[in-house]
């Protein structure tokens, strides 16, 4: 699932497009919603997709929801109502990513990669069993994605990178254990 575009569409669909874009959108501006209080903080501008932070969550909005105000870019919602929105979209896809997260469930990786079936949830964790190992993972590690798959979220190389550095780790402190004898 790709949060973001997510998040994007439904925040263009509550009516946040302006018809200017607003010349001051750049990382590290402060935005201000209709009453002139502030918003949030510009975070990064990337490929027409502006992030800013609310202190409470990062909203991914498109360029175009900006207008122009006095104190800089303005946007046509309040903090309180752009983190209601987001609050709403993270309980939808949580109820989702709950729904999908069952024993026996296929996980694909974040790159579309076949990880392995859920063995276990047992409250926040959740085991995963691959094709070499079990993986221990959290709840808020998995996703379902925009075709419905229940995902983790992270790649296949992230995953190998974690198992090769727990592997490394283990060894050390099995050579360590073993030279103090």
């Amino acid at each position: 699932m790709k949060f973001s575009k997510m998040a994007l569409t439904a925040i263009a669909a509550a009516g946040l497009a302006t018809a200017a874009h607003a010349q001051g959108v750049s990382v590290g501006a402060t935005v201000y919603g209709p009453e002139g209080n502030s918003v949030g903080t510009i975070e990064s501008v990337a490929d027409g997709v502006v992030t800013v932070d609310t202190g409470k969550h990062r909203a991914p909005l498109p360029a175009n929801a900006f207008g122009e105000g006095e104190q800089g870019p303005t946007i046509t919602v309040t903090k309180a109502q752009l983190n209601a929105m987001l609050d709403e979209q993270v309980a939808a896809a949580n109820a989702k990513r709950d729904a999908a997260l069952v024993e026996t469930a296929a996980v694909i990786t974040a790159d579309d990669q076949q990880l392995g079936v859920v063995k276990s949830v047992e409250g926040d964790n959740v085991i995963v069993t691959g094709a070499e190992t079990d993986l221990n993972l959290l709840r808020e590690h998995f996703a379902v994605n925009q075709n419905g798959q229940l995902m983790v979220l992270f790649t296949e190389a992230q995953i190998d990178q974690a198992l090769a550095a727990q592997t490394a780790a283990a060894q050390g402190g099995q050579g360590a254990a073993e030279g103090s004898r």
